[in-house]
């Protein structure tokens, strides 16, 4: 269901409201489950209406969705139980315990049985915990004060609890307006036109007379009533006010646009075809259409729908609870908290770049990899976790015979170009910049320091002032305008002109893509102060609109990911210095709220950003000024100790922890929140040596030739479109216009003379501990670390678990995972085993496999036999499933929904299975032997799996569909097993992936199934076990048959540790044992733990004194490419020492 037919569920709500039909409008709040009217709840459960309370509930949350919903259900149940006793209706309360209370014991039994030995009691106050308990009303009361803490904390009821702010009878209102619209298209309109039926369009009749005048304003509806009774919504309430819904969010803007036409000028093939409705309504008001179409509501399913077949209590924020007894919980969870300790106001880095920023961006998913344009035309990429300059590239043209003539006539008069705007594509794979001269260059980027020519497009006549990427028909387009009054699209895989788009009358200064629904659209703000707007269709302009300043104005939206809240701004600096904030009402085209705090006359062009949907930032004054959106007035505002120009460049990362600015001496300072603040110290200690740093004082930086590896800090990729930059020399501070370029030193062969493979090869060189183990154990199939840290799950090859937790006190009091603390091997009071069932077959020869949840709650398991479900807490099963044969290979679960898990089969299929409903969902085919890997991306939407036929397939999460499929590559010379395991694990980034086969370990780009980096061990050498990202992804961990352990540099497959088996086996150990699966710590990226042959488990972590694995090798030709060379089948890397 759409958004639109969302909003007509609530218009219809607020309509039978005020007709009166309240049976009717409490059924359509539980049969669409998108509004929990609290008053209507409390007075059924004050009423002991208990059959109608719980049908209420289950419109929007089930007794298993989680563990809010479970005690909800709990309290109620109880509640009826204890009124039963206490009129002494036996055999009442034995129904209420049978039917409604049992469903309880599975996780509770004690509690069960206690509410059970109730019955022998003459009077349940007897029991002590029940000895308060006083009359019927009294005891309503005081458990609707409960259930109202776990509704508002229940994440199903978010957003469901508070009506939208809609204006009196707004439905009455919509229906009035589209009759006076029929009327206004009536060939005869009456003067008085008598409306009798809504089922039909209207239509006046023949007129005897003159043509009577159209009644545009007239209510042809009669009088509203009064307003319902429906709470108001609040400042901060979890919706907008409501649009009017009409098919397009552009229509509002459409009361009083120009009566010129501009016409589209398309440039070549149009391979963006625009929605087929708003090309039919979105005409000039005052040429209206011919007919008008019906408002047609998308059928798709909405999101509310997902909570009635919501997942066996194993959702995203909880799992399935190890018991139900009385917890506490916050008391508000309507909408996210804010305070000015989330805005980034704490200067962590100083980046000297050498010439003035005129535009930033950081990447989208890489949280600490910031990206910079300068005056002078330079493009430069910092990694601000390390403090250092990963790229630095000059301007250049890179086939001038190509540009036009008035490009290159242009560049022989004045050479000097600057950068007017440098962004990233919204998956982080292309970046674009915009020059003040005719061109865009549009480069990939790889990781790390990885970036090459992908388009150069001579786009513009003159500047191109504003650069955007965007997904017309789910193709990305590049989006540029310029001072030659355009704005062009172009393909961003071979730079074919799709559209231009003419209608301007001054130099185009930004433009700002965004797409509602199905509908996507261009807003675009000129240096005449005009805004406009644009479908992707040969039909002109939509609106035409003053921006406040009238002068340069930059647009931009703001969202919480959700679809029902986006949020547009603009901010525009006036000739006069004038600067202005404010916040559009797209339903109407008019200014909502206009923000407080500028000075009289700016000195310069002022730039904004937003973040978290909560906050507006603008450089203005020598300062950084914020904003809470709600709120015209000036929140805060920050000096960033000084040192910043008139009007500063900034920009947010993604999540909004950091702040980029520029200032006044050519540099750029890092303002961090807590959560970056944190972060930042967390990759201070991943940073490479001193001598090869970035020198953050030098007047003319040294850049290192070595690069840093880019840190992945979030998994999430949302279309979010930046605000456009201020075009060069409007900032009205002509400072530092000189062309310094940084220095380079070649540093690399000085380099490769000093570096050496750090080999560790005795037990003093590094920390190591062996796990203690009192069960007599077989060899380890499974290893992993718990999300938390602080524990070691194993599966052993006789299908019993092991679990070792570390424990936390005054000498360790983080808890974590350490060598330095010995953990325990733990069991629960009850002393029994997680073991899973088995076939008749020897256990050792089965296949094992396991999954763990999120929240370490419960482990999914198999060896041979059925899958179980563990508690982890009771280490009881929960539940068996999925009989062999076939047997299970692999386990994995969804990301975004725990009851949904893959399963790789003996039989090379892969089954899609629902733990909630106990079904197969889907039965995927490609491979021919048994599944060995699965692993999902969040990002791609996709399942990419590895059998034992050495093959690699990719399917799409929505349909689950197969996408495309690839056999590893062999090195000649190496003949594997004719069953040989190949897993798979994703980078940080969600968009390469790891292979690791006994023959190599491989990087992979996922979209295109290509090869990007590839590792093998040297002819003869024993083959690799298992391999495994560190937790940053950084680094490989990769262990071998003979017990080494090689750790290689994740960005270009480097070798830059090995261990010895020495290193940490002790002396008796037989030279036949050797690891079979390695598990990287999730949070301490040097730590990594050894599942061996012979049962043992070891923890391995480098000297405190050394902090890290060994040293980065130099790069070859001065440049560590990350995920670069592809090498030809069969070859290994040369460029390093080989095992």
């Amino acid at each position: 269901m759409s958004s639109l037919s969302r909003e007509l569920v609530f218009l219809i709500l607020q309509f039978l409201d005020e007709e009166k039909f309240k049976e009717t409008v409490h059924k359509l709040e539980q049969e669409s489950g998108f509004y929990f009217n609290m008053k209507y709840f409390e007075d059924e459960v004050h009423n002991g209406n208990w059959d109608n309370v719980e049908k209420y509930l289950s419109g929007f949350t089930k007794v298993d969705d989680n563990r809010y919903s479970m005690k909800i259900f709990f309290e109620i149940r109880k509640q009826k139980y204890l009124e039963a006793l206490d009129k002494h209706d036996r055999s009442k309360a034995v129904e209420i315990l049978v039917k409604d209370l049992k469903v309880f014991a599975l996780f509770n039994e004690e509690l069960f049985k206690e509410i059970t030995q109730l019955l022998t009691l003459e009077n349940f106050r007897e029991n002590e915990q029940l000895s308060k308990y006083g009359d019927t009303k009294s005891a309503r009361t005081i458990m609707l004060v409960e259930l109202k803490k776990l509704i508002e904390a229940n994440p199903l009821f978010r957003d469901k609890l508070q009506f939208p702010n809609l204006k009196n009878s707004r439905l009455r209102t919509l229906i009035n307006q589209s009759l006076n619209w029929q009327h206004q298209l009536c060939k005869n309109p009456r003067p008085n036109p008598d409306i009798k039926t809504l089922f039909v369009d209207h239509s006046c009749g023949q007129p005897n007379g003159a043509l009577a005048p159209s009644p545009v304003n007239n209510q042809l509806l009669g009088a509203m009533p009064k307003a319902g009774s429906f709470p108001p919504l609040g400042a901060h309430g979890p919706f907008q006010p409501a649009p009017t819904p009409v098919p397009t969010p552009l229509a509002g803007w459409m009361s009083n646009p120009s009566a010129v036409t501009h016409p589209a000028v398309s440039g070549g093939p149009i391979g963006l075809n625009a929605p087929t409705n708003p090309v039919a309504i979105l005409k000039h008001p005052r040429t209206p259409p011919t007919a008008n179409p019906p408002i047609e509501y998308a059928s798709a399913d909405s999101d509310h729908v997902s909570k009635r077949t919501r997942p066996l209590g194993m959702s995203d924020e909880v799992n399935l609870p190890a018991n139900i007894l009385p917890v506490s919980y916050p008391q508000n969870h309507n909408q996210p908290t804010f305070s000015l300790e989330d805005l980034p106001k704490t200067v962590m880095r100083t980046l000297s770049q050498g010439s003035n920023p005129m535009s930033m961006d950081f990447h989208p998913i890489q949280q600490t990899i910031l990206l910079v344009g300068t005056n002078v035309g330079d493009i430069a990429l910092w990694d601000v976790g390390t403090r250092e300059r990963l790229i630095l590239k000059n301007f250049k043209v890179w086939e001038l015979g190509t540009c036009s003539m008035s490009l290159q006539a242009s560049l022989v008069k004045d050479p000097a170009v600057s950068v007017n705007r440098i962004t990233w594509s919204p998956d982080g794979t292309l970046l674009g910049v915009a020059y003040s001269r005719h061109i865009v260059q549009i480069y990939s980027y790889n990781g790390g320091d990885d970036i090459r020519q992908h388009l150069e497009i001579d786009a513009h006549v003159g500047g191109v002032n504003d650069i955007a990427f965007a997904h017309p028909n789910k193709q990305l387009s590049i989006i540029t305008c310029g001072d030659d009054k355009t704005i062009r699209v172009w393909d961003a895989t071979g730079g074919t002109k799709q559209f231009t788009f003419e209608g301007h009358e001054a130099p185009v200064y930004s433009v700002c893509p965004h797409h509602k629904e199905n509908i996507q659209f261009i807003f675009s703000t000129a240096l005449d102060g005009k805004i406009k707007a644009w479908l992707y269709d040969n039909l002109g302009s939509r609106v035409d609109y003053d921006a406040p300043g009238h002068w340069c104005t930059t647009m931009a939206y703001s969202a919480d990911g959700s679809r029902y809240v986006s949020r547009l701004f603009s901010c525009g600096t006036s000739k006069e210095g004038e600067t202005f904030i404010v916040e559009w009402n797209e339903s109407e085209g008019a200014v909502k709220r206009t923000y407080q705090g500028f000075r009289k006359r700016s000195l310069g062009v002022v730039q904004f950003d937003t973040t978290r949907n909560r906050f507006l930032a603008a450089g203005d004054e020598f300062l950084i000024k914020f904003w809470d959106m709600d709120n015209i007035n000036l929140l805060t505002t920050v000096d960033a100790d000084g040192g910043l120009p008139a009007s500063p460049r900034m920009r947010f990362n993604k999540e909004g922890t950091l702040l980029a600015v520029s200032t006044h001496d050519n540099g750029i300072k890092i303002l961090a929140n807590g959560d970056g603040i944190r972060l930042l110290r967390t990759l201070e200690n991943r940073s490479f040596d001193t001598s090869r740093a970035v020198s953050e004082s030098a007047t003319k930086p040294i850049v290192s030739p070595l690069s840093a590896a880019a840190v992945a800090t979030t998994s999430a990729i949302t279309d979010r479109t930046a605000p456009a930059m201020a075009i060069a020399g409007m900032n009205g501070d002509g400072r530092n216009l000189v062309d310094v370029k940084p220095r380079i030193t070649d540093e690399s062969m000085e380099k490769s003379k000093i570096w050496k493979l750090t080999e560790v090869n005795e037990p003093a060189q590094c920390r190591s501990l062996k796990l203690p183990d009192s069960l007599r154990t077989s060899k380890i199939s499974r290893l992993i670390y718990t999300n938390s840290g602080v524990a070691i799950l194993a599966l052993a090859s006789n299908a019993i678990h092991l679990l070792w937790k570390w424990p936390r006190n005054e000498r360790h009091s983080s808890g974590k995972a350490t060598t330095g603390v010995a953990p325990q091997l733990w069991q629960p009071p009850s002393g029994i085993l997680m073991t899973n069932e088995i076939t008749d077959t020897n256990p050792e020869e089965a296949v094992h496999c396991f999954a763990l949840s999120k929240n370490d709650s419960y482990v999914m398991s198999a060896s041979g036999g059925k899958i179980s479900l563990f508690n982890m807490m009771t280490f009881k099963t929960m539940t068996t499933f999925m009989a062999p044969p076939p047997a299970a290979t692999f386990l994995a679960f969804h990301p975004q929904d725990n009851n949904i898990i893959a399963i790789g089969m003996e039989d090379s299929t892969i089954q899609i299975y629902n733990v909630r409903v106990d079904e197969v969902k889907s039965k995927l085919r490609g491979h021919s032997k048994r599944i060995t890997g699965l692993a999902f991306s969040s990002v791609l939407n996709v399942l990419v799996s590895s059998g034992a036929d050495a093959q690699l397939c990719v399917f799409g999460t929505d349909g689950w569909e197969k996408q495309r499929s690839r056999f590893l590559q062999i090195p000649s010379g190496r003949t594997p097993a004719a069953i040989s395991d190949t897993r798979v694990q994703f980078h940080q980034d969600q968009i390469h992936f790891l292979a690791v086969h006994e023959t190599q370990i491989a990087l992979y780009e996922t979209t295109r199934l290509e090869i990007v980096k590839q590792w093998s061990p040297r002819e003869g050498s024993t083959p690799i076990s298992h391999a495994t990202f560190s937790c940053d992804s950084q680094l490989i961990y990769a262990s071998f048959l003979d017990a080494t352990i090689c750790i290689f540099n994740a960005t270009n497959l480097t070798l830059r540790c090995r261990i010895l088996p020495a290193a940490y086996l002790t002396g008796n150990t037989s030279t036949t044992v050797y690891p079979l699966v390695v598990a990287a710590h999730p949070s301490e990226p040097n730590q990594f733990a050894l599942g061996m042959t012979d049962g043992g488990v070891y923890v391995l972590e480098p000297l405190e004194s050394e902090g890290k694995w060994g040293v980065n090798p130099p790069a070859e030709n001065g440049s560590a490419s990350s995920m670069s060379t592809t090498p030809p089948p069969g070859a290994s890397n040369s460029d390093q020492p080989q095992r």
